[in-house]
C-alpha cells in the first residue's frame, strides 16, 4: 500500500517588522519545516522586499508555487494601500514584482484576509456559521471579515477613525504598546474601547486576535469587558498568515 504524498507549499507572511516563511502541509495546516525569519529592510521598497522573499525561497530550496501575504490592501496582484511598508508600493503590480524576484508562481493577499482563511480552514473560526472578525494586532491592525464561512476581501478595519481624529492602528496595534511602552493594565483599555466600537458597527458573533499579540491571550482577554461576542485568540497563532498564504497558492495553481 502507497502513501500519498502530502501537498505541500511555500507560505510567506510579509510584514512592517519581519517577513517570515515556511512549506505548509495545506491539508493539516501544519509547518513542515522551522519557519524562516529575516528583518524587514528598511526602507521597504520593493526591490529590497522581493530581494528579502527571495532568501527566504532560497532558504527552503523551494521550485514550486508560493502564497505570500502583503500589510496592504491587494487587488487582482496590485498593492493599492502601504500602511507600514514604503510608500512606492501604492498601486504596485507586487504579484508580478515578487514573482520576477523568485522566478516562481507566487500569489499575494492581504496579510490578515490569510490569517482570516487560516482560522477558517484550521483554527478558531473552523466549523462556525454567523459573522466572524479576525483582527491581528502587529505593526498596525489587519482585519479579515467572514461570513458564514466566506471571506470578505480587504476590510481594513484597522483604518477606522478611532478613537476621535485618529486611526485605530496607531492607538491600540501591539507596535503602540511596545513603542509607547505600556503595560497591560494601560494597553487593555484601549483594545477594550476598540473591540467595543467594532461590536457598534458590526454586532459579531465571534471575534478572533491574531498577530504576535495572541501568545500572551491571558494578559488581555480575560480583562475585555461590556462584550456580546466570543473572544478567543487565534489558533494558528502568529503562523496564520503563512498558512492562509499557502493555502490560497494551494488553490490558485491547484496544488
Amino acid at each position: 500500500m502507497t502513501t500519498a504524498t502530502p501537498r505541500i507549499v511555500l507560505g510567506i507572511d510579509i510584514g512592517g517588522t519581519g517577513i517570515k516563511g515556511a512549506p505548509v502541509n495545506v491539508e493539516t495546516g501544519e509547518l513542515v519545516a522551522e519557519r524562516h525569519r529575516i528583518e524587514t529592510p528598511q526602507p521597504a521598497t520593493p526591490e529590497a522586499v522581493g530581494k528579502v522573499v527571495k532568501q527566504i525561497v532560497d532558504h527552503f530550496q523551494w521550485r514550486g508555487p508560493i502564497g505570500c501575504t502583503f500589510p496592504a490592501i491587494v487587488h487582482n496582484g496590485v498593492t493599492l494601500s502601504a500602511a507600514n511598508v514604503d510608500q512606492s508600493w501604492i498601486n504596485a503590480p507586487a504579484q508580478n514584482i515578487l514573482s520576477a524576484a523568485t522566478g516562481l508562481p507566487l500569489i499575494v493577499l492581504n496579510d490578515a484576509d490569510a490569517a482570516g482563511a487560516a482560522e477558517v480552514a484550521f483554527g478558531a473560526a473552523k466549523g462556525r456559521g454567523g459573522k466572524i472578525i479576525v483582527i491581528t494586532l502587529g505593526t498596525g491592525i489587519g482585519s479579515a471579515l467572514i461570513v458564514d464561512g466566506k471571506l470578505i476581501t480587504n476590510t481594513e478595519f484597522g483604518h477606522l477613525i478611532f478613537p476621535k481624529d485618529m486611526i485605530a492602528e496607531k492607538y491600540c496595534s501591539a507596535k503602540v504598546k511596545e513603542d509607547k511602552e505600556l503595560s497591560w493594565k494601560d494597553y487593555n483599555p484601549r483594545l477594550n474601547a476598540y473591540l467595543e466600537h467594532l461590536q457598534l458597527l458590526f454586532s459579531p458573533d465571534l471575534v478572533i486576535i491574531g498577530g504576535g499579540v495572541s501568545k500572551k491571550a491571558d494578559k488581555f482577554i480575560p480583562e475585555m469587558k461590556n462584550l456580546r461576542f466570543e473572544l478567543v485568540a487565534a489558533t494558528l497563532k502568529n503562523e496564520a498568515g503563512i498558512v492562509g498564504a499557502a493555502l490560497e497558492a494551494a488553490k490558485q495553481f491547484k496544488v
